[in-house]
């Protein structure tokens, strides 16, 4: 038995030493390090492999594929920024507005667009209807690109008008996320690729297992049609998002329609993409002016909200949509309402959610009454009691399942799009924003979440006295793994 110990106490030797190594030979932050650090020495030999699939950096294959992609769409929409009509709102001038303006497109990617219309969704037969309405008039091009697909009624008839649409004659592309998409093979796909469409999994969802990357997807939700049409937001393609699994009950979620120049960025956002997930260069999107119409004062649309899109991903230094959002939070004077599926944040959107709060600011986070991930979900605990007894008014909503990703900003700031209020948005993801300057579509998101908290109960320090030692426990052990989650 003895020989038996020297090799158990070498296996705990060599897993402490590569532990540290593999640990801090990469740049990260210190919670995320002693998240990894506790797994890779509680559970010695299991935690290496769990890290080798989930801890390790993105691929520098991945990081060059996706840099090295060209805005080919950015001059279209700056010609159309400057030919648009001058009937902007007037909140995208005020000085507050151009702060965070200014911040997103610091590096010139991300330019504001007026003339926009927007409209919001809050519900998923209303948004399906609309979408495949305007799938159905598409003269062009359909731009797809999901983060999950599924197989079932509603993801079939999406399919089945793609191909219809194909077979017309119109270019139709889809990128979509493996990992998230798991109902959907590529024996589905290829329907929609035998009537003449195209379809890409998004380049980190290729070789997830033999690179031994899975923790790093396409979270985006957009749809571009004709260049002119778009949609983002919370919503994936599925019946779960119409509230037909029982599971979830009752799907709330936000998403918008845009009419204008900002489909132009979104679709710049397709491009890039596509481009960087191609596996030869016959797929490669070039330039055209169909994919970017030229949206000058005879045929831009004449609405009126100033919008910004704004995008992200780990193939960034910086957590560049975290820090803008943080950024444009951080102009409330009046109120800041969030809604989030997810209330996992790191320390500093932690410590901008408190400083606001204790400005006197109305802080108020609406999160969602059940989980669909449960250690996830008794984190989103924890961090809602630790929030409440700061003053932050956490909203529980109570009427199926919230997956929308909102932010409201006094009365003239919002956004709507696919990051939600965790590690793995601000990481991990490559995410989008759509970003609003305008106080009457500020309008319609404050009564969506007014409309909301009718639905939902805040959670009170008594209510939290009540849970158990058990829950406690477990919300305290998720909120240590939460950085990893």
């Amino acid at each position: 038995m003895i020989w038996w110990h020297d090799f158990v106490r070498i296996i705990i030797i060599t897993n402490t030493i590569l532990a540290f190594y593999v640990v801090f030979h990469r740049r990260r932050s210190v919670s995320t390090t002693w998240a990894w650090l506790i797994i890779l020495l509680v559970l010695p030999v299991v935690g290496i492999t769990l890290y080798a699939f989930f801890g390790r950096g993105i691929s520098q294959e991945n990081i060059f594929a996706i840099n090295k992609q060209k805005h080919i769409g950015l001059r279209n929409v700056q010609k159309s920024i400057a030919k648009a009509p001058k009937n902007t709102s007037p909140s995208d001038t005020s000085k507050a507005g151009n702060i965070a303006i200014n911040f997103f497109n610091h590096q010139q990617e991300s330019p504001l667009t007026k003339n926009n219309q927007v409209k919001l969704y809050t519900e998923g037969e209303t948004f399906f209807h609309d979408m495949l309405k305007d799938m159905v008039r598409a003269k062009e091009t359909i731009n797809v690109e999901f983060y999950t697909f599924y197989s079932d009624n509603i993801g079939n008839r999406v399919l089945q008008l793609l191909i219809k649409k194909a077979k017309q004659g119109v270019k139709v592309r889809v990128i979509y996320d493996a990992w998230g998409s798991m109902g959907a093979t590529k024996a589905w796909f290829d329907q929609l690729r035998a009537a003449g469409g195209e379809v890409l999994p998004f380049i980190t969802s290729r070789n997830m297992i033999t690179r031994y990357r899975i923790n790093y997807h396409l979270h985006r939700k957009i749809v571009v049609i004709d260049g002119r049409i778009s949609w983002t937001g919370g919503f994936n393609i599925g019946d779960q998002y119409l509230g037909k699994k029982k599971k979830f009950g009752h799907w709330r979620d936000s998403q918008v329609r845009i009419v204008g120049s900002a489909s132009l960025l979104l679709q710049e956002r397709f491009v890039m993409d596509w481009n960087a997930s191609i596996t030869n260069n016959q797929q490669l999107i070039r330039f055209n002016s169909t994919l970017f119409p030229d949206l000058d004062e005879k045929n831009i649309h004449e609405g009126d909200v100033a919008t910004q899109i704004i995008s992200d991903g780990p193939d960034r230094y910086a957590p560049y949509m975290r820090n803008g959002m943080m950024r444009l939070m951080l102009l409330a004077r009046k109120r800041l309402w969030i809604q989030t599926p997810y209330l996992i944040p790191d320390d500093a959107v932690f410590a901008t959610w408190q400083t606001i709060a204790s400005s006197g600011v109305d802080v108020r986070i609406m999160i969602p009454c059940k989980p669909d991930h449960p250690f996830i979900y008794r984190a989103t605990q924890w961090y809602a009691n630790e929030l409440t007894r700061l003053g932050v008014k956490i909203y529980i909503y109570e009427d199926g399942f919230l997956h929308a990703k909102t932010t409201i900003v006094d009365d003239h700031f919002s956004s709507v799009g696919s990051m939600n209020q965790d590690f793995r948005s601000y990481n991990l993801n490559f995410e989008d924003n759509a970003v609003f300057y305008d106080k009457k579509f500020n309008q319609k998101m404050v009564a969506a979440f007014e409309e909301d908290m009718k639905h939902s109960h805040l959670l009170t320090k008594e209510e939290i006295k009540k849970q158990s030692r058990a829950l406690r426990t477990l919300q305290a052990f998720s909120r240590m793994l939460s950085p990893i989650l």
